[in-house]
C-alpha cells in the first residue's frame, strides 16, 4: 500500500518556494567553467562512481586505503589490486591510465600520482582545511558570501583516554585561535545578529563519545561523569570566549545515553541559562519524532531555548548492517521517501514549537528547505529562532540561494588532515552518489515537479530487511542500549545473589545423589564468595551412571529424531526465558564480564537450535538408487557420550558438545570443569525441564584426573567430546586409543586444544580498527579464549605508531570485579591460573621488553593485560599458550615474513589480518594456517552457523563446532543396498 504525505497549509508555499529555489540552483555555468570540469579527473571519478556500481564499491574502497599509502608504487599496486579485477567495468580513461605492467615504471608512477592527486582534490572539496591557516581562510571565504561555519574537529577514533584528552584540548585551542580571530571580523549583520541579539560568530560541533574512550551505554553512569567532567570544562571556556558549541549525534547505539547525558547536563544551573547550545536529531531514525517531543518537554521546563539541528542522518548502511548482522529490530527507515517524509513532519513539529527550541534545519534537499521556509514564513517565526545549515562542499549554490532569500545559512565544516577525515570523505562520496540523493537527481536533471512532489512512502513493517542469504537465524544478543535491558541485568544478578551458596549434586539416572566430597565454586573477582558447593562424582558413582546411560541407549536411539530435536528447541526457549539469569551466573563463577556472558547464552540456544535443524537434515540420509536396486546410506548414533566442558565458556561450549551428542541418540555424560560446575548444574535443571529422559542424559561433576579419566577408558564409553588444554586433550587421546577388555569398538575423540594465535597488521591497515580489533580480542575475558588472541605481528612502516596507540588503548581499559558494568578486563579464573601467567610474564622480562602494565584489584584473581615489544618469533611468550592477558607484538619486515611468523606454531585455531590491501587478503586466505580466519575484525566469537569454529594441526582433532559437519561425529554412517528383483523383474522409473 502507498501513502503519500498529507498536503497541508504550508504545501502551496513549499512548493512555490521549491521551484524558485531549484531555478537558482540550476542557473547555467559558462561554456569554460563546464569545460574546465569536464578536464578534472576529480569530477570524472566521482561521474563514474554515479554511473557504474562495481566501480563505485571499489573506487571508495581503495579511497579509503589511500592515506595509508606511504609511496607511488604502493598507490600503484593498489590501483590495479581494486579496480584490476575482471568484474569491474573500466571507463575508456581509467583502463588507459591503469595499463602499465609494473607499479614502479613511469606509467604506474604517472597513474598514481593522477588518482592520488584527484583524490586529494575531492577531499579538500568537503574538507575545510588540514591547518588552522587554511581553515580561517575558508571561513573568511563563507562569511564573504554572507554565511555562518561551525566547524568540526576530525580525527582517528578515540580509542585511548590520551586521544580523549587530547580531543578536549584541540578543541579548546581552536576556539581560542578563532575567538581571537574573530576580533579582526567586521559585523555581517544576516548572520551575526538577529532581532537585536549579537549572536557568536564562532560555533563547533563536537562528538559526545570522543570525550570518553570507554563510553558505552552498558555503563551509563562511569561514562557519563567522564565525559561531563571533559565537556563542563569546554563549555566554560567557550562561554569566557562567546563561542557556541553544538553536540553533534552519531551512531543510534549512543542516542539514548548521548541526549540523556545533555538533558541532565543542560539544566545544572551553570549551563541552564545557556542559549548557545546545541543537540542534533537524525530524521531517519524511526523513534526520532518521539526523541523530538520528549526533547519539547524538556526544553518547556528548561525555561531557555536551545538549537535543535535536524540532518537526515549519516550512517545508513552502518546501521542497517549492524542491526541485520545482530538480528536487532533496524532503528533506521529502509526507505529515502520515509525518511524525507519523517523529516518534514520533524521540521513542522519543531518550528511550531520555536519559542521553546531554535531550528537549524540541515539538509540539500530543497524540497525539505522549501518547507521549513514556508512554515517558518507563515508562522512569522523571529530569525534568531531559525536557520538553515548545508554541509561544506555539498549544496554550493542551494545555500548561496537561501542566502539570496536573506535566511541565516551556517555551512558545518570539517577540518583536519586527510587520513582521519577518510571516513568522513566515504560518507560524503556516498551520500552524493547514491541513486535516493537529492544531489544526484538534481544533476542528472531530473523533472522539476518529481524533484519537489511530497514524498511517497510504501508502507513498510518495523523491520523490512533481513539477512536472507543465511539460513539459520541467530538468537540475538542483548542490546544494553536499551535502559529497560540494562535494568533487568542488574536485577538478575540481584536475584542470584540471592541463590549463592546452595549444593549441587550429580545428577545420576533422573536423581541428585548425595556425594562423599564437595568443592566449593567461588567468584574470581572475591574469592570470599562462595557461589555454590558442588558434589564431586566417585568412581562407583561414576559406575553406576555408566550403567544408566547403556540402559537407556536402547529406547533412546529408537526415539524419533523429530522427538529429539524438540527437547533441544525447548531446551532453547528456556534459556532465553532465563537469559539475564544464566548471563548473571557466568559472570559470578567464572569472572566473564556481563556484555560477553550474554553473548554466551546465545550461543548456546544458537547450538541447540542449530542442531536440532541438522539432526532432521541428516536423518534422511542419502538415496543412491539405480535399476533394480536401493541405496540407502543412514546415520546411527554411536552409543555412550562423555562431554568434558571447559570453565571458560561454562554454558555454551557445554551446550553445544552435551545437545550434539544427545540429538544424535547418544546417551550422554557431562562433566563440567570444577570451576563452572554450578553453571552446568543450571543446564542440567533446563534439559531436565524441557523433557530429555532419565538415564539419556546425565550431570556428573567431578575431578578430572580421577573421574574423568575413568569414564574416557571406560570400555562402554563410545566417543569423548573435549574442549580444554592441549596436554589433557592429548592424554584424552591417547587413552581413548587404548582397546580395554571387554571394548568391541574403537572410541570416537572429538578435541578442541587451544591456539597461540595471531594477528598481521599490514602497512595498509585502519589503526583505528586494528589497534581496537586487537584490544578486545587479547583482552577480552582476560585472555582467557582459546581464540584469543595473543600473538600481534605488525609490518615495520607502521609498527612504531601501532605499538604507541595499542599501549595508550590498553592503558585506557577498566580493570576490576566481571559484575561492575564498567569492567572490560575481570579476572581470571583461579589462583593456579594467575600464579602461572605471572610466571609467564616474568619468563618474558627476560625475553623480550614490556610496555604495559596497569594496575589490579588487590581482591581476586586479577592478572595486569601486559604487552610485550621487540619479541623473537621463537620466544616462549610468542609459542606456549599463555591463557591470560598477555601479548607479545613481533616487528616483521614484509607480508611474506608476517605469514611464516603467523604459522611457526605449533596450533592453527584462529588468526588474524588488518589489511586494505587486496593481494595480502588473497594471499593470507590460502597460505595462513588456521582454522578460522578473521579479515578486518576481532578472532574472537565466532558464530554458530556464521562462523563454524575449529582448528587444526595441535589445536584439536574433529570438525567444526556449530557447522554441517559437526553432528556426523557423533553419528555411525551405514549402507544398506536391496536387490528390489523378483524374478528378473523391476519397476524402472519413468517406464510403463
Amino acid at each position: 500500500m502507498v501513502v503519500q504525505v498529507a498536503n497541508s497549509i504550508y504545501e502551496t508555499q513549499t512548493t512555490e518556494i521549491a521551484k524558485q529555489l531549484l531555478d537558482a540552483t540550476r542557473q547555467k555555468r559558462s561554456f569554460f567553467a563546464q569545460m574546465r570540469d569536464q578536464m578534472r579527473w576529480d569530477d570524472k571519478l566521482l561521474a563514474w562512481a554515479m554511473s557504474n556500481p562495481g566501480l563505485r564499491v571499489q573506487l571508495f574502497r581503495f579511497i579509503d586505503a589511500l592515506p595509508a599509502l606511504q609511496s607511488k608504487t604502493e598507490i600503484a599496486r593498489h590501483l590495479q589490486d581494486y579496480l584490476g579485477d575482471e568484474s569491474v567495468e573500466l571507463p575508456a580513461a581509467l583502463k588507459n591510465l591503469l595499463n602499465f605492467a609494473n607499479p614502479d615504471s613511469m606509467p604506474g608512477q604517472l597513474a598514481a600520482s593522477t588518482v592520488s592527486t584527484a583524490v586529494e582534490t575531492l577531499a579538500n572539496k568537503y574538507i575545510a582545511g588540514a591547518t588552522i591557516k587554511q581553515v580561517i581562510k575558508t571561513i573568511e571565504r563563507l562569511r564573504k558570501d554572507k554565511m555562518a561555519f561551525t566547524l568540526d574537529l576530525l580525527g582517528e577514533a578515540v580509542i585511548t583516554e590520551t586521544e580523549a584528552q587530547s580531543y578536549l584540548e584541540r578543541y579548546l585551542d581552536l576556539m581560542e585561535q578563532l575567538t581571537q580571530e574573530a576580533k579582526q571580523w567586521s559585523t555581517i549583520p544576516s548572520i551575526d545578529q538577529a532581532d537585536g541579539e549579537e549572536l557568536p560568530q564562532v560555533q563547533v560541533s563536537v562528538k559526545l563519545t570522543a570525550f570518553y574512550s570507554q563510553f558505552d551505554p552498558l555503563d551509563p553512569e562511569v561514562s557519563k561523569k567522564r565525559v561531563c567532567d571533559r565537556i563542563r570544562i569546554l563549555l566554560r571556556r567557550a562561554q569566557e570566549l562567546g563561542a557556541a558549541v553544538h553536540f553533534d549525534m552519531e551512531q543510534y547505539v549512543y542516542k539514548d545515553m548521548t541526549l540523556g547525558i545533555l538533558k541532565d547536563l543542560l539544566m545544572e544551573d551553570e549551563f541552564r541559562d545557556r542559549t548557545d547550545l546545541g543537540i542534533t536529531l537524525q530524521a531517519y531514525l524511526r523513534d526520532s519524532k518521539g526523541d523530538l517531543k520528549d526533547i519539547i518537554t524538556w526544553a518547556k521546563e528548561r525555561g531557555n531555548p536551545l538549537t535543535v539541528r535536524l540532518v537526515k542522518g549519516a550512517y545508513w548502511d552502518q546501521e542497517t548492517i549492524k542491526s541485520l548482522q545482530n538480528h536487532w529490530q533496524q532503528p533506521v527507515y529502509n526507505q529515502k521517501s520515509a525518511t524525507d517524509a519523517n523529516f518534514e513532519e520533524m521540521t513542522q513539529l519543531l518550528l511550531e514549537n520555536h519559542q521553546y527550541l531554535y531550528a537549524a534545519i540541515g539538509s540539500h534537499n530543497v524540497r525539505s528547505q522549501a518547507k521549513a521556509i514556508a512554515i517558518a514564513e507563515q508562522l512569522n517565526i523571529p530569525r534568531r529562532h531559525f536557520e538553515m545549515q548545508v554541509l561544506y562542499g555539498m549544496g554550493d549554490q542551494l545555500a548561496k540561494a537561501l542566502v539570496q532569500r536573506g535566511h541565516r545559512v551556517r555551512v558545518y565544516a570539517p577540518y583536519g588532515e586527510l587520513l582521519p577525515g577518510m571516513a568522513y570523505l566515504i560518507r560524503r562520496l556516498l551520500e552524493n552518489t547514491a541513486n535516493s540523493s537529492f544531489l544526484r537527481q538534481s544533476l542528472e536533471e531530473r523533472p522539476v515537479e518529481e524533484l519537489i512532489a511530497p514524498p511517497v512512502v510504501d508502507e513498510e513493517p518495523v523491520e523490512t530487511l533481513h539477512a536472507t542469504s543465511l539460513q539459520f537465524a541467530n538468537a540475538p544478543d542483548t542490546d544494553y542500549a536499551q535502559t529497560d535491558a540494562r535494568e533487568k541485568a542488574q536485577t538478575a544478578l540481584e536475584t542470584v545473589r540471592q541463590q549463592l551458596g546452595k549444593t549441587y549434586y550429580p545428577l545420576i539416572n533422573g536423581d541428585y545423589q548425595p556425594t562423599p566430597e564437595t568443592v566449593d565454586s567461588v567468584n574470581p573477582s572475591n574469592p570470599s564468595e562462595i557461589i555454590g558447593k558442588v558434589g564431586l562424582l566417585s568412581i562407583d558413582q561414576a559406575e553406576t551412571a555408566l550403567n544408566a546411560a547403556k540402559s537407556a541407549f536402547p529406547g533412546w536411539r529408537r526415539t524419533p529424531v523429530k522427538q529429539r530435536a524438540d527437547i533441544l528447541r525447548q531446551a532453547a526457549e528456556l534459556m532465553e526465558g532465563r537469559r539475564e539469569e544464566l548471563s548473571a551466573w557466568i559472570c559470578l563463577e567464572v569472572g566473564k564480564a556481563l556484555r560477553e556472558a550474554d553473548a554466551e547464552v546465545s550461543e548456546a540456544i544458537d547450538f541447540c537450535r542449530y542442531y536440532a535443524s541438522e539432526m532432521e537434515r541428516l536423518e534422511g540420509g542419502y538415496i543412491y538408487d539405480v535399476a533394480g536396486e536401493t541405496n540407502r546410506y543412514v546415520y546411527q548414533p554411536r552409543g555412550i557420550a562423555v562431554v568434558i566442558s571447559p570453565w571458560n565458556f561454562p554454558l555454551a561450549i557445554a551446550t553445544g558438545m552435551t545437545v550434539a551428542a544427545l540429538v544424535a541418540g547418544n546417551c550422554t555424560l557431562l562433566k563440567p570443569a570444577e570451576a563452572s560446575s554450578v553453571i552446568a548444574a543450571k543446564l542440567a535443571e533446563i534439559l531436565v525441564e524441557a523433557g530429555i529422559p532419565q538415564g539419556v542424559f546425565q550431570y556428573v561433576p567431578g575431578k578430572g584426573s580421577q573421574v574423568g579419566a575413568y569414564m574416557v577408558k571406560h570400555p562402554d564409553t563410545h566417543l569423548i567430546a573435549f574442549t580444554g588444554s592441549q596436554e589433557v586433550g592429548c592424554r584424552i587421546y591417547a587413552d581413548a586409543a587404548m582397546v580395554q577388555p571387554g571394548q568391541t569398538h574403537l572410541k570416537r575423540v572429538i578435541a578442541e586444544m587451544g591456539g597461540k594465535n595471531g594477528i598481521i597488521v599490514d602497512e595498509s591497515a585502519d589503526l583505528d580498527q586494528a589497534v581496537a580489533g586487537v584490544v578486545q580480542s587479547a583482552f577480552g575475558y582476560s585472555g582467557q579464549k582459546c581464540s584469543a588472541c595473543s600473538r600481534v605481528i605488525v609490518l615495520d612502516p607502521i609498527y612504531n605508531t601501532f605499538i604507541e596507540r595499542l599501549i595508550e588503548a590498553t592503558r585506557s581499559l577498566n580493570i576490576g570485579a566481571a559484575e561492575l558494568p564498567s569492567t572490560q578486563v575481570g579476572p581470571v579464573i583461579d589462583a593456579t591460573a594467575r600464579n602461572r601467567i605471572q610466571d609467564y610474564i616474568e619468563k618474558g622480562r627476560q625475553e623480550a621488553e614490556i610496555a604495559v602494565e596497569c594496575q589490579v584489584p588487590e581482591t581476586g584473581y586479577f592478572v595486569s593485560p601486559t604487552i610485550f615489544t621487540n619479541v623473537s618469533p621463537d620466544a616462549k611468550i610468542a609459542q606456549a599458550e599463555i591463557f591470560g592477558p598477555v601479548v607479545a607484538v613481533i616487528r616483521v619486515k614484509d607480508f611474506p615474513d608476517a605469514l611464516t611468523v603467523a604459522n611457526g606454531t605449533n596450533y592453527a585455531l584462529t588468526g588474524g589480518l588488518y589489511s586494505r590491501t587486496p593481494s595480502h587478503i588473497d594471499q593470507a586466505s590460502t597460505e595462513f594456517e588456521v582454522g578460522n580466519l578473521y579479515i578486518n575484525r576481532t578472532i574472537t566469537g565466532a558464530i554458530v552457523s556464521r562462523q563454524p569454529f575449529g582448528g587444526f594441526k595441535l589445536s584439536g582433532v574433529g570438525s567444526k563446532a556449530g557447522g554441517p559437519d559437526y553432528l556426523l561425529q557423533f553419528l555411525e554412517p551405514r549402507t544398506i543396498t536391496e536387490n528390489i528383483q523378483r524374478q528378473g523383474f523391476a519397476p524402472i522409473e519413468g517406464v510403463d
